[in-house]
């Protein structure tokens, strides 16, 4: 009769032991990965309903005003192949020539809202906003790793190379009009000038003392030359209404 030593015995069981985990794992982790969503392209496009603009109009903050913007973004949407979309610019405006200011986030429909990809941005312009103190600690995912153009690229932000991060809004940090007398729209996206000023965001939520995505500081100037030079690009959000 054949014995197994003791020292082989307990060598073969520690092996046992060892390795039953292990497979355990792996049975249980097969149907996690299996179950984990993958959305397709086309799901993502259904949903597509946010995006920066991949280039601007190249005149600086001189947009032709909200419509010259929103027509910018159904042009970049309508390429990207959301055209069946409403597209707005995120901007706001000035009170000016008798006409009432306009709030950038009365502008931008209801949500959510996602981006190219099909990653949420918002469910709605509160959490966007951060109107409650839920909300605010909940936070939006407009970030910089979600905050993609309609090309689903990322854009140049702080420590890239030119830094682009500058994104033109007009607006507070609730997504409403500035009203004092100061010009914070480039004369509402019409002007050039050396001397105006336009209120941007950081996208990448990065920068200057202010992580704001929609209210960081105000350009030195409206023109290209201007915004570039204090790291913009003349970009702007757009978000689908529909």
């Amino acid at each position: 009769m054949k014995f197994v030593k003791p020292a082989a015995l307990s060598i073969a069981f520690v092996a046992a032991l060892a390795s039953a985990p292990f497979v355990a794992a792996q049975n249980n982790a097969a149907p996690a990965q299996a179950q984990r969503p993958v959305i397709s392209p086309e799901e993502a496009l259904q949903k597509f309903s946010f995006f920066i603009t991949s280039v601007g109009l190249g005149k600086g903050a001189e947009l032709g005003g909200l419509a010259g913007a929103d027509a910018h973004c159904q042009s970049l949407a309508k390429a990207a192949g959301a055209g069946n979309k409403i597209w707005r610019a995120y901007l706001s405006t000035q009170a000016a020539g008798g006409k009432p200011a306009i709030n950038a986030r009365d502008r931008i429909g209801k949500g959510p809202w996602y981006n190219v990809k099909g990653a949420l941005i918002a469910n709605d312009v509160g959490h966007l906003h951060g109107d409650t103190l839920e909300q605010a600690r909940l936070g939006s995912n407009l970030t910089r790793n979600q905050a993609l153009t309609e090309k689903g690229e990322r854009v140049l932000g702080a420590g890239d190379t030119p830094n682009q991060h500058d994104i033109l809004t007009g607006s507070k940090t609730d997504g409403t009009a500035f009203t004092d007398a100061a010009d914070h729209t480039c004369k509402n996206y019409t002007s050039t000038a050396a001397d105006g000023s336009v209120q941007v965001g950081h996208f990448d939520r990065t920068g200057g003392g202010n992580a704001s995505w929609n209210s960081a500081h105000p350009s030195r100037g409206c023109s290209q030359e201007n915004l570039v030079g204090t790291g913009g690009a003349g970009l702007f959000y757009c978000f689908a209404t529909n």
